[in-house]
């Protein structure tokens, strides 16, 4: 008490001395005698010693201010309970054996705005269909249909056109996939240039043959081996509107795997080429593969001002229930949206496929006879056994009254006299003979019918956007509007089934290897895309453009195609070939190291202290990066820091958060001799742990040193390491090996580092930091319990391992299909886990080694977000099974009933429903970021860094598909089965909260959001700190300091999800222009979870945000709203602007920064 009267008195003191300068000074120059002479008029000079008086005055007013606030800071932090220890430096064990810190003693707040709660607390959507009330509705029986087998039978009167004809689109696409059985380059060699060097010929034939194309990864490779000529063809034939360019991404994104960073990114990827290279903004959404379809995908085609979209993958009890009442075409809204403004039109396709048979309508053997490429003689036939024939004057009538007949009984399930009839398959039209086959022969036939008025149907072939025109034209509506009486609905559409329990929810977990390393580059590609933006923009400020490495984006360019490719809805899904695997691997690679040397060379630049020293030598790197892998299927080594008594070693530490972040970051050292500093000399408490080699043994050459920093937004933070004798900051884990049999007790004199061993015992064991205390099972050695501090109910989470096998009949598991052989059985293994217990100040770990896996569970003891998860590590090698999969269970005593919730693209959540009526592998749903069960009292989250199938098979449970090794091909046309599985780390946050008393569980049933903890455990989880040692140099280490971008905080409930240099010209891929795209999301919040200490100043402000006060030092020239794919711009706002984003809002801003 006594220090803090001193402190408030010396504060008062000095407050008083500065107003009292202020007084003075603004006496001298109300009295100034020169002023009273001129009567009023002044000499200039005495203006010029005005201003200066009255800046100088000003600077006062700011020092005082700084002074105030730094009194302020001072009495809080005294008064602050955070961990001050006894002596106030040093960590101690309190008296219930956690551990206490000493820390920065920064009081941090958390203020959100009850207003920044209303989507949560608030209405729900006014849906017509809503997706969870079909399940819910839906027997899924599979009763024959007859010749639709899966539908019903189709029934018209004749005269049902009369008034208004039938008018139909016939739409001829090749479906083109950017690496499957073969990879993209070979596809591209042996298939796909030839398509479309066809297409420029063949189209041009006839003014009236029209086309779409969608992949422009392939287009975009055609396009640069293309001659001019070519180029100017194809030019002209979208131009004329003979070929449209459907959706326009690098590719046919999948929709459950994948993360909306990335789809938005392959979207502005294939956006960006086509505005560079042909000036054309599609208008049309075409997704005939992905594996089901996300509710993510609508609204961001509608923010990248897409009007329409067709779907063809859905669940073949939905597709009939749809066409049974006409809803095959309906306006998809967004679940939490309470008006229209996400409203998009969408059309489903009906049948079974998108294939010819399957597409001109309900009876595939004859429309098998209406493709034409199977004439009898070719390489394909009809499995019918009734092949095609060639339309001649003696049978195009019946041919025609034929095919017409399946038209309108397609035309029966849709509300408009305007039908859609897609013709192709993959890799169709490579031949010109095909071109000829099909257009000549449908020709003949539209001839026919067009001819014919008592036939009352006008045929033609169509573009994708005809199509949707006609429809719109047909109701009256303008385009993208919704027609009168066409439904709205809101929901997705997973798990996909294409015929009896075959349930596509194997490939949510296929290849997790390649799954992880996916979100390890998106998080890099995003961290090196804002560390080079606000580089170069640095750079220009400075005058020092020409001594930056621009040309870096052009490995930029590289990681953006090589992410892109990599959503392909059979590469992320991990469908495709073992070579083809290698080959996106490779690129991934290749993509990982250029980034890293992005994220070195910006870093290098921005923590200079004088930029004058900075030097730029390719060979010569400023920076390590923070790991390395040998090729790439191997995990990463961590970069070893080796440290010298002669001097200290540097270590730049990048945060990619949006916001501050206190959190332990860990290097690995070559001595136990740590001393770890601030830029400004302050000693940090360091945990120095062991590198293990094996269960039981630890290396004497390597180890771990851990300690808590707080680093500034999208910054840069310099430490120093020294190599020095013990200092009290420097403490060591205290390691316990419990394990079974003999050996269990002996001393381990040997090793560097202290460890006792004891002999497992069934009894439970705990471990404890300041805000959570974990039970573990004394036998299993896995998780039992978590008990938070703060709540007085321990809650039962009980940690199993689950094995799958598959069925005995002929239909098994493969690369997309999971067909358990019933319920999972218990992994058991003869001889008992060895269990190894980490304890410190920093953090605490259970460790424990079974036979195929390996789980690692550390809390860390630090304030705010990072100590309020369980981290959890499991690396899974399965590579010795045959038909298993392995899964994690959670058994939980939270009482869940059947609901539980699982994210969509890590954007949105979506409430699940586990039914009774549905095979168990129908249950499963993709988690690409999280899933959480709940009830009056908590909520369970678990957060992963990777892609995985998730269920919630009993209530309370929550169960996650780990890896899958399958030795048979599940006859989807891949030909393999899943034998290539790698040694994988699956990473995890485990995120238990409370309600906060009187908050009855808000959630309709329809929406759900995370609370604001848990969106920053999120994002914590996938943005790791990147630890980026300064490479020793012989003629030492120029000063460097802290590098902080953001002038102003980000209200924590925006996220920056890209700071994106938009490229110069399409052929100068090198080179960016000056301008960036800001992306923004604004986050939906659930404030009825109680609110923890963040660690940082959390506050909102109603979506309100000020760009031209965000960025330190740099100068905002053009602040301009643009659509998501950065293709139609508005007028610009006044660079002073406070720009403003709703709830789940995601908008985009070309920015200029000087």
């Amino acid at each position: 008490m006594k220090l803090r009267k001193q402190v408030t008195v010396c504060g008062g003191a000095i407050f008083c001395v500065a107003v009292f300068s202020l007084y003075l000074m603004l006496d001298r120059v109300q009295h100034d005698p020169a002023r009273r002479q001129n009567g009023g008029n002044f000499p200039r000079s005495q203006i010029s010693v005005l201003q200066n008086r009255i800046e100088q005055l000003e600077q006062l007013l700011e020092e005082n201010h700084e002074i105030i606030s730094h009194i302020k800071d001072s009495v809080m932090e005294l008064t602050d309970t955070g961990a001050v220890s006894p002596s106030g430096h040093l960590p101690f064990k309190s008296a219930n054996g956690s551990w206490v810190l000493p820390f920065d003693g920064r009081p941090t707040y958390l203020f959100i705005k009850p207003q920044d709660c209303q989507l949560a607390a608030g209405g729900h959507t006014q849906a017509d269909v809503q997706m969870l009330d079909v399940y819910s509705l839906l027997k899924f029986d599979n009763p024959d249909g007859g010749v639709w087998k899966q539908g019903f039978e189709i029934t018209y009167e004749p005269a049902e056109w009369d008034n208004e004809p039938l008018q139909v689109f016939v739409v001829p696409h090749s479906h083109n996939d950017p690496g499957w059985i073969k990879t993209f380059d070979k596809y591209f060699t042996d298939q796909t240039q030839h398509i479309l060097n066809n297409m420029v010929v063949k189209l041009a034939e006839d003014p009236r043959r029209k086309f779409i194309w969608s992949e422009i990864s392939f287009f975009s490779k055609w396009w640069e081996t293309a001659d001019v000529q070519k180029q100017e063809a194809m030019r002209k034939l979208i131009l004329g509107g003979q070929l449209e360019i459907v959706t326009g991404g690098w590719v046919m994104t999948d929709e459950a795997n994948v993360h909306y960073f990335a789809m938005i990114d392959q979207l502005i990827e294939g956006h960006q080429w086509l505005e560079g290279n042909l000036g054309v903004t599609p208008s049309s959404g075409w997704a005939v593969d992905p594996f089901g379809h996300s509710a993510t995908m609508p609204y961001l085609l509608k923010r990248a001002n897409l009007t329409s979209m067709l779907i063809q993958r859905v669940h073949y009890s939905i597709k009939k229930h749809f066409a049974s009442t006409r809803s095959l075409e309906f306006m998809w809204r967004q679940a939490w949206d309470t008006g229209s403004s996400t409203d998009i039109f969408c059309h489903m396709m009906p049948f079974y496929s998108y294939d010819v048979p399957h597409t001109c309508g309900p009876d595939p053997k004859i429309c098998c006879q209406f493709d034409f490429k199977r004439l009898p003689g070719g390489r394909v036939n009809c499995p019918w056994k009734v092949p095609p024939k060639t339309v001649v004057e003696a049978n195009v009538a019946e041919r025609a009254q034929l095919l017409l007949d399946q038209y309108r009984k397609k035309s029966k399930l849709y509300r408009s006299k305007v039908l859609l009839v897609p013709l192709g398959d993959d890799f169709r039209y490579d031949k010109a003979l095909e071109w000829d086959q099909q257009y000549i022969n449908y020709q003949k036939l539209f001839d026919y019918m067009n001819s014919h008025p008592e036939l009352h149907v006008q045929a033609q072939f169509g573009t994708l956007s005809d199509y949707f025109n006609a429809v719109y034209k047909a109701n009256g509506v303008a385009q993208g509007s919704r027609p009168p009486d066409y439904p709205v609905l809101s929901g997705d559409f997973f798990a996909y089934a294409d015929r009896e329990d075959h349930y596509w929810t194997g490939y949510f977990t296929s290849r997790p290897f390649y799954k992880s390393l996916d979100r390890v580059i998106e998080s890099h590609l995003r961290g090196a895309e804002i560390l080079y933006s606000l580089a170069v923009a640095n750079a220009r400020h400075a005058g020092m453009e020409g001594r930056y490495p621009v040309s870096d984006y052009g490995l930029l360019v590289d990681a953006r195609r090589s992410v892109a490719l990599f959503q392909h809805h059979d590469a992320i899904t991990g469908t495709a070939k073992e070579n083809v695997v290698v080959d996106y691997g490779s690129k991934l690679l290749r993509s990982l190291i250029g980034l890293k040397r992005v994220i070195i060379n910006a870093a290098h630049f921005l923590v200079m202290k004088n930029k004058e020293f900075y030097r730029f030598y390719q060979t010569e790197p400023f920076l390590e990066t923070d790991d390395r892998r040998a090729t790439q299927d191997s995990l990463p080594q961590r970069t070893l820091i080796e440290l010298d008594p002669a001097g200290p070693r540097y270590l730049v530490l990048f945060n990619p958060l949006e916001q501050e972040r206190l959190c332990a970051v860990t290097v690995l050292v070559n001595t136990v001799r740590v001393r770890v500093l601030t830029e400004d000399g302050q000693t940090v408490p360091v945990q120095l742990s062991a590198q293990w080699s094996s269960a039981t043994q630890m290396s004497a050459e390597v180890f771990e040193a851990t300690f808590m920093v707080r680093l500034p937004p999208i910054g840069l933070a310099v430490f120093h390491l020294y190599d020095s004798s013990d200092t009290p900051m420097t403490l060591r884990s205290d390691t316990l090996l419990r394990l079974s049999g003999r050996g269990a007790g002996a001393a381990r004199a040997a090793n560097p580092l202290p460890v006792r061993s004891q002999q497992a015992d069934d009894q439970p064991f705990y471990i404890s930091s300041q805000c959570v205390t974990l039970g573990f099972s004394g036998s299993s050695g896995l998780l039992e319990s978590i008990k938070r501090k703060d709540d007085p109910q321990e809650v039962k989470v009980h940690m199993q391992f689950m094995v799958y096998g598959t069925r005995p009949s002929k239909d098994k598991s493969g690369a997309y299909l999971f067909l358990p052989d019933g319920k999972a059985k218990l992994y058991s293994q003869k001889e008992p886990p060895v269990v190894r217990v980490v304890e410190g100040p920093l953090f605490s770990e259970v460790v424990t080694h079974y036979q195929h896996f390996q789980q690692s569970v550390r809390i860390n003891n630090v304030p705010g977000v990072d100590g309020s998860s369980i981290d959890i590590s499991t690396v899974v090698d399965i590579r010795d099974q045959t038909n298993k999969e392995l899964a994690m269970r959670l058994v939980t005593d939270i009482q869940s009933g059947e609901v539980f919730y699982t994210d969509l693209n890590g954007f949105q959540i979506q409430p699940r429903r586990r039914h009774q009526k549905l095979p168990l592998q129908a249950n499963f749903y993709p988690m690409p970021s999280q899933a959480y069960i709940q009830d009056s009292h908590h909520r369970l989250t678990l957060h992963t860094a990777q892609s995985l199938g998730v269920s919630s098979l009993e209530s309370g449970q929550l169960e996650v598909i780990m890896d899958r090794r399958l030795m048979q091909d599940d006859n989807r046309g891949l030909g393999q089965g899943l034998k290539d599985n790698k040694k994988t780390v699956n990473r995890f946050r485990l995120l238990l909260e409370s309600r906060s008393t009187g908050n009855k569980m808000t959630d309709s049933w329809t929406t759900s959001f995370p609370s604001i903890l848990s969106h920053m455990t999120n994002a914590a989880l996938n943005h790791d700190v990147l630890a980026l040692p300064v490479l020793p140099k012989r003629r030492g280490i120029p000063p460097l300091q802290t590098f902080s971008p953001l002038k102003s905080f980000l209200p924590c409930d925006v996220h920056l999800l890209n700071l994106r240099s938009i490229q110069k010209q399409q052929r100068d891929t090198q080179t960016p222009s000056p301008y960036t795209a800001l992306i923004l999301h604004r986050l939906a919040l659930d404030c009825s979870l109680e609110a923890q200490n963040l660690g940082f100043n959390c506050t909102t402000t109603q979506g309100q945000l000020s760009v031209s006060g965000l960025f330190r030092n740099l100068e905002l020239q053009l602040l301009q709203p643009v659509s998501l794919t950065l293709m139609h711009s508005s007028a610009p706002l006044a660079n002073d602007s406070s720009i403003s984003l709703d709830p789940m809002e995601i908008s985009a801003f070309k920015l200029k920064l000087r």
